[in-house]
């Protein structure tokens, strides 16, 4: 008797153990689902969204400043002119190195940044270099410009401010971390992030620091500014996303992106746009966010399938309703409803879009890494309507008359092909056709 209940006992363990590995299973599939599945899109389109306005028509010309990284001050990337392809080639210019981030304009010069630590200033209209200037050992940004001077961060652990005539060196700050933030000029004060978390508020006469703040995490877009409440917008590396006083520093409020359990959520690498009383930014958990502007609230979150490191443009073009125009590194640009953030079309790329797209008239550009090449899609379709071989990260800026497309390494300027600019004169287009029978 006793051996047989201590056989029962023994065919008793099996299934004991059978049961605390179901047990143990079920609690880590909980587990995973409560604490470690992303949540899911969510969209409240009745969250706060100014009407939008009819959009301010630019001056073109010799006079047009495209003066930071973004356009505008709310970084929007829409410039809205009469300006649409096919186009032909003005002039290219080779740099040598890479080139990851556009060049401003002002006044009829292009001023960009070399990964390799120069500034270069060249002729909008022929592409000469006026001037080159050595600013560090390594550069991830594009400069700002503000009343005749460039504003520049620096990963060598600088910022400093050049003459924009000459590049010569009006004043220099060293930093405690590296910077690739580009800097915003609001009223005399340049903005920009860093590294170690630090918002930095300097005057732009002279370095002279106004106030500090310090994010949670490393801070590597650029700040973004809503004149209508006078709030700056950037987002960190521990996933959070601020809006603080231009005038102090003071925070407003701060959001986070909600989508892992525990604050375990993506990068804010991307550089946020604001309109439409919204904020708009792209994060490494692969999605699209738009917060209210005044308060923070979650008005839309959108999937993609990959990483967004892409700042978004954000405008209305014509025949479009408000839009956020955006790329993922799942290899698709999106269209996106701006109120909703729902899907208006979708473009298969077929490779990488790390970089912000521009909107210049009815054309939507955006530079696929993995081809090397930039793209021009209708804003309405999605249909391609321009293509260039040379690309990588930000495709393109205007001026109204031209587009200037950045290349891996250098910049090239294209005119509508029926413009005037760039058509040789008639004694050298006949001499050189008179060249070229001869030789058949």
């Amino acid at each position: 008797m006793p051996s047989s209940r201590h056989g029962r006992r023994r065919r008793r363990w099996p299934w004991i153990l059978a049961a605390v590995l179901v047990i143990g299973a079920g609690a880590a599939v909980g587990a995973y689902f409560a604490f470690f599945q992303p949540e899911g899109d969510v969209s409240h389109p009745n969250v706060e969204f100014t009407a939008p306005t009819t959009p301010k028509k630019v001056r073109v010309g010799e006079t047009f400043v495209w003066p930071i990284y973004g356009y505008d001050d709310q970084r929007t990337r829409e410039l809205d002119v009469d300006l649409h392809p096919p186009y032909k080639l003005l002039w290219t210019y080779k740099s040598g190195h890479l080139i990851e981030f556009q060049p401003v304009l002002a006044n009829g010069v292009l001023y960009f940044l070399k990964n390799d630590g120069y500034a270069i200033a060249i002729s909008a209209k022929s592409g000469h270099r006026k001037w080159q200037r050595r600013i560090g050992s390594l550069n991830a940004s594009s400069p700002a410009f503000f009343h005749g001077r460039l504003y520049i961060t620096t990963l060598s652990r600088k910022i400093m401010c050049l003459r924009a005539k000459d590049g010569k060196r009006c004043w220099q700050r060293n930093l405690p971390s590296r910077s690739e933030s580009s800097p915003i000029v609001i009223k005399g004060v340049v903005y920009f992030g860093s590294e170690d978390g630090t918002i930095y508020a300097l005057r732009a006469d002279n370095g002279k620091k106004v106030w500090t703040y310090h994010a949670a995490g490393a801070v590597k877009a650029g700040l973004a500014y809503n004149p209508a409440n006078g709030n700056l917008y950037f987002g960190d590396y521990a996933g959070e996303f601020y809006a603080i006083r231009r005038s102090n520093g003071a925070q407003a409020w701060k959001a986070s992106t909600s989508s892992l359990a525990f604050g375990r959520s993506g990068n804010f690498y991307a550089t946020p746009a604001v309109a439409y009383g919204r904020v708009f930014v792209g994060n490494t958990d692969g999605r699209m966010y738009s917060f209210a502007a005044s308060n923070g609230k979650l008005a839309w979150r959108q999937s993609t399938g990959n990483y967004v490191y892409s700042a978004a443009a954000v405008g209305r073009p014509a025949g479009m309703g408000p839009t956020v125009f955006v790329g993922s590194y799942d290899g698709n640009f999106y269209a996106l409803d701006a109120r909703s953030g729902n899907t208006k079309w979708k473009y298969n790329a077929g490779g990488k879009i790390s970089g912000a797209p521009t909107v210049v008239g009815h054309v939507v550009y955006f530079s696929n890494l993995a081809s090397k090449s930039t793209i021009g899609l209708n804003v309405t379709n999605g249909h391609t309507v321009f293509r260039s071989s040379h690309g990588a990260f930000n495709p393109v800026i205007s001026d109204g008359k031209r587009i200037y497309l950045t290349g891996y390494s250098s910049e090239f300027a294209l005119v509508p092909k029926k413009s005037p600019e760039g058509a040789k004169p008639k004694k050298q287009a006949q001499a050189q056709a008179q060249a070229q029978a001869k030789s058949k």
